[in-house]
């Protein structure tokens, strides 16, 4: 069972590198949820943000392996799509904050 629209964008990634190519090349950063493909994110941003999407760029991110001490752990596994947006779009998330 697929996830719904919601579910597929978790959450934007605001870090300085997405910030710059968003000012750059109209690109826009998300944590997507770990089995959703380009189709399902292009249409889940189309839908949800109202903006048109040229092409998605998607990565699974490793978690890191931590420790404390002599105890290890690790950070989850992650999936990251960097969302072009056609020529002439902008997303007003990012231009309020």
């Amino acid at each position: 069972m697929r996830p719904s629209l919601h579910r597929i964008l978790i959450r934007p990634l605001l870090t300085e590198k997405m910030t710059a190519m968003r000012e750059s090349g109209n690109k826009v950063g998300f944590l997507v949820a770990s089995n959703a493909n380009r189709l399902e994110i292009k249409k889940a941003v189309e839908t949800l943000l109202k903006v048109r999407v040229d092409h998605v760029n998607v990565m699974n991110v490793s978690g890191k392996v931590k420790r404390l001490g002599r105890f290890a752990g690790k950070r989850s596994d992650w999936k990251k799509a960097i969302v072009t947006l056609k020529e002439g779009e902008k997303l007003e998330l990012f231009e309020s904050a």
